[in-house]
Formats: C-alpha cells, structure tokens, sequence
C-alpha cells in the first residue's frame, strides 16, 4: 500500500498511509531521508562498529557494547519478538524495510557521510531493538555500583552517605499532570521535558502519524518505529520520566582459563564453562583491535577477564563484607589473587586462590529475550487511559514513571518496566557470583500513585518508584513544579511554558547558608557575599548574580576534591574508560555538594571545614574580579558524532537542579551538553492547542531550513504549535 509525506511550517513530519504497517515503512523512510546521519551511526553503535569510520575515540564504546553483547541481545529479543507477537515483528520489519529504502537518498543530502567516509549501509529487521539497547544500556547508570564500592574501599561504608545524589546523566526530566479539575477547560493537561544529553540531530523526532486505525502526534525516538514515550491520540496523551530504578546487576565472578576455554565458579561451588569468543573491531586510520567476549551465567562480562583488570593494576582483595547501609560488599583492593575463606573448590588450585577481578553484567533483556516492543502498537491504537495501562504492561526498559489523561476525565499515574526481584544486596554494590543468594526470582509489581489537589509532578524524585530504586533526583524540581502549580486554581496550556522555564535555584541554599557567617573576608570577597545574599536565586542567562554563584560554587567544589581526605578517591581503577565518567571525583562532588555542606560528619570525620572551604572559595573568586553574566560561560554544548565549530552556540537560563534544567558540571565546566531534549504541553480539550519544541530542529540535515530553526524558541520557552488537520499541511511527496 502506498502512503503520503505532509510537511508543517517547521518541516515536521506528517505521515498517512493505508494502513499500520504501510505507516511503519513511511515512518522509517521519511526518517531515512531526515536523519540519515544520525540513523547510521546508532546503528554502528549498537553493533560495536563506530569506530571504523569515527576513529579511535570511539573505540571505548565499541568494545564494551561488544562485551556487553547489545547485538546478540538485539537479535534474541527480535526473535522472541517473532515468537509472541508476529503482528509487531512485521511492523518493524515494515520500519526497517522503510529505513532501507530511504538511506541511500538521505545520505546523499547528509555532508557527514563525505566527511567521515561512511557508506550507508543495511538495516537489519532487529536493528531498531538495538538502537534501543544502545540508547539506554547506561542509562539505568549500573556504574553507579562502582562507585559505591570505591567509597567503601577507600572510606568506609559510612562515607556512601556523603556522596549520594544524583548524577547528571540520568535526571532532570520533569512532568506534571493537571486533572479537569484545576484547568479552564474542565480537561486535564499533561506537561514537561524530557532531559537527555542535548544531540545534533536530537534524540527526539516530532512527528504526526495517521491511518484509519489511530492518529496520533508526538516525540519518536529515530530509529524506533512508533511512539514510545510522549504521544497524543486526540482522545487520550501520555507522557513518561525516568523512575530512577535500579534493574542493572554486576557480579563479581572467578574466572579461569582451561584447555578448552574459561571457566566460572557459581554459587554451589561448581566450575562452568562460560561462553567465549573473539571478535576484531576495525578502527579507522588505526590497527584493527581484537575483542574477547566472554559470558558467565549470570551475564556478559564488561570489566576484566581471567587475568584481571586490563591493566593488570587494581585486582580484588579478600571479600569483606559490610552493613547493608553501604554499598559494597566485595572491597576493590590491590591483591596478588582473591583468596577463598572456605576450602577450595573441585577443581580450585590447591592453595585456595582464584583470578583477579572480572565483573558481569545482567540486565533484563538478556534474561528475558523482551525489550518490550508490544507495548508500541497498543500505545498507538489507544483511545482511553485503559489503553495506556494495558499497553504499558508489555513495558520493559528503561524503567519510567508514566502519566496519562483522556477525554473523559480518565487520569493515570504509574511506573511501568522491568525490576527484576533479588536480594537487597544487589540494588547497593557488587555482588559475589560465587556466593548463594544473588538470584533473580521474577519482577516486581509496578506501583501506582495518585494526584494531590488534582495535580501529580514527576522529576525523577523519591516517589512511586522509591520501592524500586537506590538514588533518586532531589525533590527540588517536583517541589518547585508542585509549588507553581500550587498558585493558580485553573490553568491552561498556554500557561505551561512558565512552569518549564522556571530558574529559582533552591539548592542554593546549604552554600549562601554558610557564607552568611564565614568571616573575616576582604573587602571585595564582603562585596560578593552581599551580591549573594541579595540575589534572588534564579539562575538567569542574563544575572551576573548567578555567574558569581556559579564561580563560587565551583571553587568550593574544586576546593573540596582536592581535600586530602578525598585523595583516595581521585585515581579511578583500571576500569574499562567508557565506564569512568561515573567514577570521576570531581563530578560527584559538584552534584552532591548541597549534602556535603550539610554534613556535619564532614568536619567530624574527615577534618574538612566547610565554612574555610566557602571562605577560600568566595576569596579565590573576588582575586579574579569576575565580570559578566552566567549565560556568557553557561553555553549550550550538543553532542556531534563529526565534532564541528561552525556554529557559536546561545547562552542558557537554568542549572541543574532547576526546573529549566540544563546540566552543566560544577567545578569542571559551565557548559552545558544536558537539558531538555523537548518540550511539551498535551492539551485533552483541544489537541490543536497542544504545543512542542526541540532544541534545535526537525532535520537532521546541516544546511537544511529546519535544522535549526526551533533553536530560538527553545531557548525562549516559547512552543511551536501542533498541527494536524492534513488540509493546513504541505503535501511533500507520495511513497
């Protein structure tokens, strides 16, 4: 069957076809041609290939999703696809056949494929699933769990406290839903925008698809057929956040090679032969590198091997065990061998001892072969709040907490995905694979919640999820969100963007605590204090108050990861380097800076005076006599997979603790490479007075009308209307 391309004013995609599966090929074509760039590289990402035409930077990448066996994974979960449920199988397959037909012409319009040398090539029919794991394999931010073990190491379990915040890798959405009740209209409005690294081409599509089975607008990811996390029916919307839960296990395992291959010891004290294999990475200008991938029981292994670390430097000690409230259990130590306390086991070596450290990694779609595509037809084809529920039930990864509204007064609040059941140990730290009681035993129901006052917001906090998860975002978003909603009794679409571009900064507040009493200061350090005091919190684009902050805040972050008693902690371990970023000092300071200097533990314990540390920061900034305001060093920064310098990128409002969350990482840069990804507003009475942005455009083409058009409207707060009556659309082409 043949289908039809429609355009809006900002190039936005308007599909119709015959029928659901004609409508999947038209989606994957037209996003062939938008996005022809941005659809390879995923692809040679989720494969492990990024680095035969992105060089060796890519390299770290390529060799843990490799390891980790995304694409093994990807074909699993495409054939267990096939097994339960055919009909959805064939609308990807649709999807994919789509993106095949249009990658040749969309690579001729897109100058990276010049640039870098790549030749598109062939999507597979479990292409897309991999395009998913890739995206979200580290969003769950399993490396956490390193961490933690880290602090135990070096500080004991009672430092984990310190240090737990979020990180900005995985928080900074924001949602809120507002019942009939509490609107002009008498029907509910959902809101908010998703935070994820800010991309060009972005993350988000916007997109119309029509056919005479549903119709529905909303934020497709590229890659992915369908709708998955933000959509609109005209008859009922949804929208999701990250519920910030822990679904990812590593386990330590004991390897050892034998004549035939490796071996791993399991909990009942047997050695079992592991798969293993080798696979060659080609890097571009660069040797080929050859990959060994090795897969216990319990998963593939992503850290080390049998001979250790891959720098042979750091190895595991004797397992130490600590009180739950910690967060290790194995302490990661310099140590010739892990030596058992027990006898050793048949087979062992003789004096007890095993190899050096290897970690495995479980994660849910390789356990169960289910990514949950199913849920992806049924969100399309819903036409109440039901629907969605029922939908959300094939859901797997990530693991969000959902929000639905329909026309009829239906309203939804809940998490959705895959938690697997285990012990409390494996939520907070490595577990040892040779120990008993590290198990899956099925998953956890997903917990529902309700509105208060007719208003429910979600910001990644300690809230319906809290069940599921170990760190949650502080509450200060959904606070804020809920305090502005809080002011009005009725409210309108139109209202929204004031709620998404709100500035005030209340984790301020433990730092301008602190400097309200440091003494003495010097003239100029007094004249910051006071410009401090004064300020009004917000973190405008336009404050020269909030620039002083920012220097402020991060001297004190600098100040205090250069302290001693943190210089155990400055050396990451030999780990493999896509997985450092999680392990970096100086980050984690800057996100859990609020606890620290609310800690009094900190002076008590570790000898770090938190007051000094304020008053040598404010002194260090008023040496330098700042001048300007924070959107002069606030920038945006996207992520390019060819980096390039042609654009001079827009100052920012917002911090990462704001609702206006655009991330940037205290003490290293003002930068800012996070934020929202898009923007919403879904409108029950009228979805014609829905509205949406994305950071920068509907193409993905550099050069393209629409490449960057929208960048001035995200940047304002302002919205582009939703359009979707085919008669006010630009017929573009037939397929």
């Amino acid at each position: 069957m043949t289908g039809e391309i429609f355009r809006d004013a900002w190039g936005i995609p308007h599909l119709r076809a015959g029928d659901a599966t004609a409508l999947a090929r038209v989606q994957g074509r037209v996003t062939a041609l938008d996005r022809a760039w941005q659809l390879e590289v995923e692809r040679h990402r989720a494969q492990g290939t990024s680095a035969s035409f992105l060089g060796g930077e890519a390299l770290p990448w390529d060799r843990f999703v490799r390891r980790a066996r995304l694409d093994d994974t990807a074909r699993r979960c495409f054939a267990e696809l096939e097994r339960r449920d055919a009909e959805t199988a064939g609308w990807v397959r649709a999807y994919v056949d789509g993106v095949n037909e249009g990658l040749t012409e969309g690579a001729r319009r897109t100058p990276e494929f010049a640039r870098s040398g790549l030749t598109p090539g062939r999507w597979e029919p479990w292409t897309p699933l991999g395009v998913w794991l890739g995206i979200h394999i580290l969003f769950a931010g399993f490396p956490a769990k390193l961490w933690r073990e880290q602090v135990v190491r070096h500080l004991g379990a009672d430092a984990v406290a310190l240090f737990a915040a979020d990180g900005p890798g995985t928080s900074g959405s924001n949602g809120w839903l507002v019942s009939g009740e509490r609107t002009v209209t008498g029907h509910a409005i959902i809101a908010g925008d998703p935070h994820r690294f800010i991309e060009d081409p972005g993350v988000y599509q916007q997109i119309h698809l029509s056919c005479p089975e549903f119709d529905v607008v909303g934020l497709a990811v590229p890659g992915i057929p369908g709708i998955a996390h933000f959509g609109h029916t005209g008859t009922v919307a949804w929208a999701i956040t990250n519920a910030m839960a822990d679904y990812q296990d590593l386990y330590r395992e004991r390897l050892r090679r034998t004549g035939a291959g490796v071996e791993a010891l399991g909990p009942d004290g047997v050695w079992r032969r592991a798969a293993r294999h080798t696979e060659r990475v080609e890097v571009a200008g660069e040797e080929p590198v050859e990959v060994e991938v090795i897969e216990t029981e319990r998963g593939p292994v992503v850290i080390g091997g049998p001979e250790g670390l891959e720098s042979g430097v750091a190895e595991v000690a004797e397992v130490a065990e600590v009180d739950a409230a910690g967060a290790g259990g194995g302490l990661l130590a310099p140590a010739p061998a892990i030596r058992s306390r027990q006898a050793p086991p048949e087979g062992g070596p003789p004096d007890g001892l095993t190899t050096p450290l290897a970690v495995a990694l479980r994660y849910p779609p390789r356990v169960t072969g289910d990514l949950g595509f199913s849920a992806l037809l049924p969100l399309l084809r819903a036409r109440c709040v039901a629907d969605v529920d029922r939908a959300l039930d094939f859901w797997a990864e990530p693991v969000n907490v959902a929000q639905a509204a329909d026309t009829e007064g239906g309203l939804l609040h809940r998490v959705a995905g895959t938690v697997p059941v285990r012990s409390e140990a494996n939520r907070t730290r490595l577990v040892p694979a040779w120990e008993p009681g590290h198990d899956w035993h099925g998953r956890h129901e997903t917990p529902r919640g309700g509105l208060t006052d007719g208003i429910a917001a979600m910001a990644n906090q300690r809230g319906i999820a809290a069940p599921l998860g170990v760190e949650f975002a502080p509450p200060h978003r959904a606070d804020r969100i809920t305090a502005l909603l809080g002011e009005k009794e009725r409210w309108s679409a139109a209202d929204m963007p004031a709620i998404h571009m709100d500035t005030q900064l209340a984790s301020a507040a433990p730092l301008l605590d602190l400097l309200s009493s440091v003494d003495p200061l010097t003239p100029e350090a007094a004249r910051i204090r006071q410009t401090l005091l004064t300020w009004d919190r917000r973190m405008d684009a336009s404050s020269e108050a909030a620039a002083v902050y920012a220097a402020v805040r991060g001297a004190v972050v600098r100040r205090l990861a250069a302290h001693p008693a943190f210089a155990a902690l400055s050396a990451p371990p030999a780990y493999p380097e896509v997985l450092l970023p999680w392990l970096a000092l100086l980050p984690r300071v800057g996100f859990a800076l609020e606890h620290l200097l609310r800690a009094e533990e900190l002076e008590e314990s570790y000898g770090i005076d938190r007051a000094e540390a304020v008053r040598a920061a404010v002194e260090e900034v008023a040496a330098r006599q700042p001048t300007g305001t924070w959107g002069d060093t606030h920038r945006l920064a996207p992520w390019r997979a060819l980096p390039t310098t042609s654009h001079d990128e827009p100052g920012l409002s917002g911090d990462h603790d704001c609702v206006l969350c655009t991330s940037a990482v205290p003490g290293l840069t003002d930068l800012s490479a996070r934020g929202p990804a898009a923007r919403y507003v879904w409108d029950l009475a009228d979805r014609e007075a829905s509205r949406w942005v994305v950071p920068l455009g509907a193409s993905g083409i550099p050069g393209s009308p629409h490449h960057r058009d929208q960048l001035p409207l995200w940047i304002k707060g302002d919205l582009a209307p939703v359009v979707t009556d085919f008669t006010r659309l630009e017929k573009e082409s037939d397929v």
